[in-house]
């Protein structure tokens, strides 16, 4: 069970996680969009999207740092494992705290809006409580762990864990050596992955680019007013026009 759970359900989330991606991408670039609602409600949006887009990206930054770069590292350049620790936990509370204000601005904005809320579909719903659910998860695991004073180090367990999964040799024992709070966050996490593609998160993969290089929007006059049309306003007249001034 421990193999099937911390091994397959891994490279399983991976492979859905890049195959999915990859599958939207070729067969539904129409869908590749947030569905922006901004047009219906722009007040709680501007309060909260920020919140959840700055804190998420917080979280993650601090999650890949915390994953990557191991605990000999930081020795090396003399952060001592209190001062790591208690800057970890001052930003992922913060961007913890950040995250889950701004996304329940946006759930309550989502379904007091009427417009909004007909535009939710359950894909939507499903999402959102999987990603609090993931959030709450590991937001717990930090302020639990520091409020009784028994926090524990991560780096020594689930950080490698996940390391190994990368480098295809895993250790299972890193992960069941963990509390089961970290478990039930690193589980919630690879689902999470797992169902990313087939949701609006896709968008976070998204850039303008194209932006970048496309031509520029060149508009032309229509010449002479036709039969029936109405007379062009002064001040609006096009340009190279004989009334223009």
């Amino acid at each position: 069970m421990s193999v099937f759970l911390w091994v397959i359900v891994a490279y399983l989330s991976i492979a859905i996680f890049i195959g999915g991606h990859i599958w939207r991408y070729r067969y539904d670039k129409f869908g590749w969009t947030t569905r922006s609602s901004q047009l219906y409600e722009n007040r709680l949006l501007r309060l909260g999207s920020p919140l959840f887009h700055f804190g998420i990206l917080l979280v993650i930054l601090g999650h890949v740092g915390g994953i990557l770069i191991p605990e000999s590292a930081t020795d090396a350049i003399g952060i001592s494992e209190d001062a790591y620790h208690a800057a970890a936990v001052t930003l992922g509370a913060i961007s913890g705290f950040m995250t889950l204000a701004g996304i329940a601005i946006l759930i309550y904005r989502r379904r007091t809006t009427g417009p909004v809320f007909s535009a939710t579909t359950r894909n939507d719903k499903g999402m959102y409580v999987l990603l609090v659910a993931t959030l709450v998860a590991g937001l717990a695991t930090t302020v639990l762990g520091n409020i009784t004073g028994h926090p524990h180090d991560y780096r020594l367990t689930v950080a490698p864990y996940f390391r190994s999964i990368f480098y295809f040799n895993p250790d299972v024992d890193k992960i069941t050596s963990a509390p089961v709070g970290f478990q039930v966050h690193a589980m919630l996490a690879w689902v999470l992955f797992a169902v990313w593609p087939f949701t609006r998160l896709v968008h976070v993969f998204s850039a303008p680019f194209g932006y970048l290089t496309r031509p520029y929007i060149v508009y032309r006059s229509r010449g002479d007013l036709g039969a029936g049309a109405r007379p062009v306003k002064r001040g609006w007249e096009p340009v190279g026009s004989p009334d223009k001034r």
